[in-house]
Parts: structure tokens; C-alpha cells; sequence
């Protein structure tokens, strides 16, 4: 017979299992690690590509974003676009009605609204003019949101498709518009500056506007029968009915919401910033936003810091390319992808944690593997201690405020206290005593 060598089966070198509870350290860890990463890999990118280092790409990104008083005000007007129609997708995506059509919503009102310029905006104040505009805005925007809502409703359709295709009749209607009334053979309509929305230095009407929004939507969703409402509809179609929610109530009223909210953002779009209206007045935003209510697992106060960094990339790369000179537009859709990317990616390991084979002296069986666990250990180790710290400092600081404040009360409460026993002691109140000692001393 042959001698058969058996051979030692190991396990497998990498294993997946989902987490318990993880560190606020670990997590900003794992979310600093996939930025670097995509850090990275967009700089190689723009190496090869645009001719740039990486130390221009950094300086680009802020440079684009605090650069001047007017590049944060830019931002920040972005960022409140921007969040507005993810807070609009925000109320349906909770009870799994997956509304793609923030951009038709937007652009209808939006139309709407430049409509009731074009028509009337030499025949009424534009105080009134402007109020109309964003009735008429808001209503459109419900339209157009209530109406896949509806099919929802009572036939059951595919509700992503069905406000998929109304994005594209919204833009249909918008070049009809124009192609009729566009002037001087330009195919462009005309701004019009009357029944405009009053801007408070800059652009801080429309960001106040929209923090505004952001507070309602999140105490809507949280704090009302109506937001839990739709949550539960959203876990389960079947409970929601057994409790005796009126399910088909419930999606069309959530779409009404989604609807304010875009008509809103159309009357700003319209009456705000642009003052006039064509087939890219919304500038794909409303897909942008779906990312936006993706990357902050659904809460309207998370979804402020995923807004700002899609903003503060694109209008880095945008300022990289006005730095190098390119002319290649692509390259700032490229870096912000690879971005969101790696940021998605890195939810997973906030979610599941890799295991690595261990040989007998219990450190990982992969030198590469064991060198990347050293670095990550570090920068987890890093980031918790500083965010320790920085918490216990703040915690401190708090602390000391409470006390002065509670010494401050004792001493007021112990004057008082004496005062009372002097007046007591004297048998005459205090204010009548020192007039007394006035007198003797003349």
C-alpha cells in the first residue's frame, strides 16, 4: 500500500461575523480609514489623469469650499439645496415608498412658479407676486408627488419606475414651455427679478428656510402619531394594517409632505436664485439626494454632514479643475464617486467585523493582514482617546459652569440670609438702619 501523507486542513484565512455593540472610536476610525483610502486612490487618479500631487488636490478642497466669504456662502447654498430634497425623499424612503422623482417634483414647481412670473409679473405687487408663486408652487409639487402616491395606493404599482418616468415628463414640459415662449430665437427665456424671494445677505434666506425644514422633518418623523405612523409602515405592511392604520392614508399623506418640500425648493430654485427656469434647474440633485438619505441611515440631523461632504468634494474638484486648467467636467463625478464608495463601503465593517486566522502564538496567520490590523489598531486607539479626552473637557467645562453658578446662588442666598438676621437682631429693616447711622453721623 502507498502511504497516503495526510495533509493539515486550516480554516480559512479570513472570517466575516456581525458585530455587537462598536466604540464611537472604532467607528470614526473605520469612516477616517475609507476617506484616506479614497483620498488616496482619487489622488492617484488625478496624478495619472490631470498631472496634479496630492497636496494640490487637499489644498483644491478647501480652497474650493472656505476659500473666500463668497466660495462658503456657495457652499452652504448648495449644501441647503441639496439637504432640502433629501428631507423631501426623507418621509416616503422611512416607509420603504422608494420616491426617485425629487428632481420632476422640483422642476415642475419650478416651472410653475416662473409660469406665474412670466404671466403676471407686470400686473401685481411683487410682495403678492412672490406669495402666489409659492402657493402655486407648493401645489404643483404635491401634484406631481400625489399622483404616483395614489397608484401606490390603490393599484399597487411599482412606485419607483412610476416616479422615475415622471422626472422625465417634468423635463419634457419644461422644454415644451421654453420652446414656446423662449425669446430672440436663444431657445432661453428671460429672468425675471420681480416677485422675487427677499435674500438676507447672501444666501442665508434659503439656508435658513431649510433649517427650518430640517427641524419640522426630524420632530415629524420622531415626536408625532403620524411619523410613527409611517415608520411602521415602513417595517411592516401587515402590522400596520393589524393595529388598524389605514395604510393607503398613510402613503398618500407621506407623499404630500415630500411634495411641500420640493415645491418649496422649485419657489427657491425659481424665485430665489435663478429667476428663471430650464431642463437643468435642479442639476440632478434629487438622485445626489438619495445618496444623502442613504449615507445617514435616515435621520435628517446626520444627513447635515453627509450633504456637506458631497458638496465640499464637488466644489473641491471643481476648484482643481480651474487650477489645472482642465476641461475634463467627468472628473469631478469620478472623485466624488470613488468617495461615496469607500464611505459606503465602510458601513459593512461598522456592521460585521473580519476575523484572520490565528497560528499558535495567537497573532494573525498573514504578515500583510497582521502589519494593516497594527495600523488600524493604532489609529482606533488614536481616535478614542482624543474623543475621550475632548468629551471629558467638554463634560469639565459644564461641570465648572454648574458650580459657579451654584456657588453664585449660595452667596446670593447667604447675603440674604444675613441681612434677615440683621434686620432681626436690630429690630429695624436694613435700608431704615442705614439711614439712621447717616443721621447720627451728622
Amino acid at each position: 500500500m502507498e502511504d497516503k501523507t495526510l495533509k493539515v486542513q486550516k480554516d480559512p484565512l479570513i472570517h466575516i461575523a456581525k458585530r455587537g455593540d462598536i466604540t464611537i472610536g472604532k467607528t470614526i476610525a473605520i469612516k477616517a480609514v475609507a476617506f484616506l483610502m479614497a483620498f488616496i486612490i482619487s489622488s492617484i487618479l488625478l496624478a495619472a489623469s490631470e498631472g496634479c500631487n496630492p497636496f494640490t488636490f487637499l489644498g483644491s478642497l478647501f480652497s474650493g469650499s472656505f476659500g473666500s466669504g463668497l466660495s462658503i456662502w456657495t457652499t452652504l447654498k448648495d449644501m441647503a439645496i441639496l439637504l432640502g430634497l433629501g428631507l423631501a425623499l426623507l418621509p416616503a424612503f422611512k416607509m420603504k415608498f422608494w420616491n426617485i422623482g425629487a428632481d420632476g417634483q422640483t422642476l415642475i414647481a419650478a416651472l410653475t412658479s416662473y409660469m406665474c412670473l412670466y404671466f403676471w409679473h407686470d400686473k401685481m405687487p411683487g410682495a403678492l407676486l412672490c406669495i402666489i408663486c409659492l402657493i402655486v408652487a407648493i401645489a404643483s409639487g404635491i401634484v406631481w408627488a400625489i399622483i404616483p402616491a395614489i397608484f401606490k395606493a390603490k393599484w399597487n404599482t411599482n412606485e419607483t419606475l412610476f416616479t422615475l418616468m415622471m422626472n422625465y415628463v417634468a423635463i419634457q414640459c419644461v422644454a415644451i414651455f421654453i420652446n414656446k415662449f423662449a425669446t430672440g430665437g436663444s431657445n432661453t427665456l428671460p429672468v425675471i427679478y420681480e416677485g422675487s424671494l427677499p435674500m438676507i445677505y447672501e444666501y442665508l434666506t434659503p439656508i435658513l428656510l431649510i433649517a427650518i425644514v430640517t427641524v419640522v422633518v426630524a420632530l415629524y418623523i420622531r415626536h408625532t402619531k403620524h411619523g410613527f405612523e409611517l415608520s411602521l409602515v415602513g417595517e411592516s405592511v401587515n402590522t400596520a394594517k393589524y393595529v388598524g392604520i389605514n395604510v393607503k392614508k398613510v402613503v398618500i399623506r407621506t407623499l404630500i409632505i415630500s411634495g411641500i418640500i420640493c415645491g418649496l425648493i422649485g419657489f427657491i430654485l425659481t424665485n430665489g436664485l435663478n429667476h428663471v427656469v430650464n431642463t437643468s434647474s435642479t442639476g440632478n440633485k434629487g438622485f445626489t439626494a438619495i445618496i444623502v438619505v442613504w449615507l445617514a441611515n435616515f435621520n435628517p440631523y446626520f444627513m447635515i454632514l453627509t450633504t456637506f461632504m458631497i458638496v465640499f468634494l464637488q466644489r473641491g474638484t471643481a476648484e482643481l479643475l480651474t487650477v489645472t486648467g482642465s476641461t475634463n467636467d467627468s472628473i469631478t463625478m469620478i472623485v466624488t464617486s470613488i468617495f461615496i464608495f469607500f464611505i459606503i463601503g465602510c458601513t459593512f465593517f461598522s456592521r460585521y467585523k473580519v476575523l484572520f486566522r490565528r497560528n499558535e502564538e495567537e497573532k494573525i496567520d498573514n504578515k500583510f493582514f497582521a502589519f494593516m490590523a497594527i495600523i488600524f489598531g493604532a489609529i482606533s486607539r488614536f481616535v478614542t482617546k482624543n474623543y475621550v479626552s475632548v468629551t471629558k473637557f467638554f463634560k469639565k467645562i459644564f461641570k465648572i459652569k454648574e458650580k459657579e453658578e451654584l456657588v453664585q446662588n449660595n452667596s446670593e442666598d447667604l447675603k440674604e440670609e444675613k441681612i434677615e438676621e440683621k434686620e432681626e437682631d436690630s429690630g429695624t429693616p436694613m435700608v431704615e438702619q442705614e439711614v439712621l447711622n447717616m443721621k447720627d453721623g451728622e
